[in-house]
């Protein structure tokens, strides 16, 4: 495994970070039209064909991979999707993204207990403090209560960030079978496909709803083609490469892209509260990275 990752994977991760921090737009005009479950039953089916068109002979039909598969489903897609959509209208959007920004922190522990080759330094420690530090300062007070639901809700998105750190874990099992990125997106996108599907069908009825305009059909579209086929196998293929915890620093840069993308696309402002957050989240990356403490360190020699 890598420990400190190349501009490539870098650039990789940003492009992650993108397709990822885009969804939220796609989601919201999606939502007006269409429910939840549906969207979902959307993307895993629109994302699921192409990958496995183009994963092709790559996609092992046999029950090791499958079973793979099926439980990076659960870890990784459909499980916290569930708990997701039941708990996300009791929690505000902010501190939900900032429980599940802890994914790097839960991701460096579980690494460092089930891992052999990505053990926690202090500079990793330090990094990923600072990072969260900084998601936190950019996004706020969360005006968080008390109250039962948003107590469970809470405990709901933390299930959610551990879920993640899992399946990142997890998911290194396939590089080292030398299952394809591409073929893991696909059968995993398969399996979610098996369980949401029917799930859909069920709570949603989606043959009784009235047929969406252009824009929401635009939106299910980049939610499965983007931010589902061509997220995944980024994904995958930088977890292969750079490891478990390096793979999850999207969950830093993703809500930093979001807001940049507000701030082109739809005029939006930054504040100096979110500036503030987005230099100490790139401090954090820095730090995780080590390359610049490395040349400080030579060239003070």
């Amino acid at each position: 495994m890598n420990r400190t990752m190349t501009p490539g994977e870098w650039g990789l991760l940003l492009l992650l970070s993108i397709l990822w921090g885009s969804s939220l737009f796609s989601l919201n005009i999606a939502a007006r039209e269409v429910p939840a479950f549906t969207i979902v039953m959307a993307k895993v089916v629109l994302a699921a064909i192409p990958l496995v068109l183009v994963a092709g002979r790559r996609l092992r039909w046999n029950r090791r991979d499958w079973g793979g598969f099926a439980a990076m489903a659960l870890f990784n897609d459909a499980g916290p999707f569930v708990l997701i959509a039941f708990a996300g209208p009791h929690i505000p959007t902010g501190l939900a993204s900032v429980l599940i920004a802890t994914n790097p922190l839960f991701t460096a522990l579980l690494a460092h207990w089930l891992t052999r080759d990505e053990h926690m330094t202090i500079r990793h420690v330090a990094g990923v403090a600072i990072g969260f530090f900084g998601l936190a300062v950019m996004l706020g007070d969360g005006g968080f209560s008390l109250a039962l639901p948003s107590v469970l809700a809470a405990g709901a998105f933390l299930l959610v960030s551990l879920a993640y750190s899992y399946a990142s874990i997890f998911g290194r099992r396939f590089a080292a079978e030398k299952v394809h990125p591409m073929a893991v997106a696909a059968g995993q996108h398969c399996c979610s496909a098996v369980v949401i599907v029917p799930l859909a069908l069920l709570m949603d009825r989606p043959w009784m709803l009235s047929m969406p305009s252009l824009p929401a059909i635009g939106a299910l579209l980049a939610l499965g083609l983007l931010s589902g086929a061509l997220a995944y196998t980024i994904y995958y293929r930088v977890l292969a490469t750079a490891g478990a915890t390096n793979v999850v620093l999207v969950t830093f840069m993703s809500p930093v892209t979001t807001i940049l993308m507000g701030l082109a696309l739809l005029g939006e402002r930054l504040s100096a509260q979110q500036g503030a957050g987005m230099a100490l989240i790139a401090l954090g990356l820095v730090v995780l990275d080590g390359r610049v403490l490395t040349w400080a360190r030579a060239s003070a020699a």
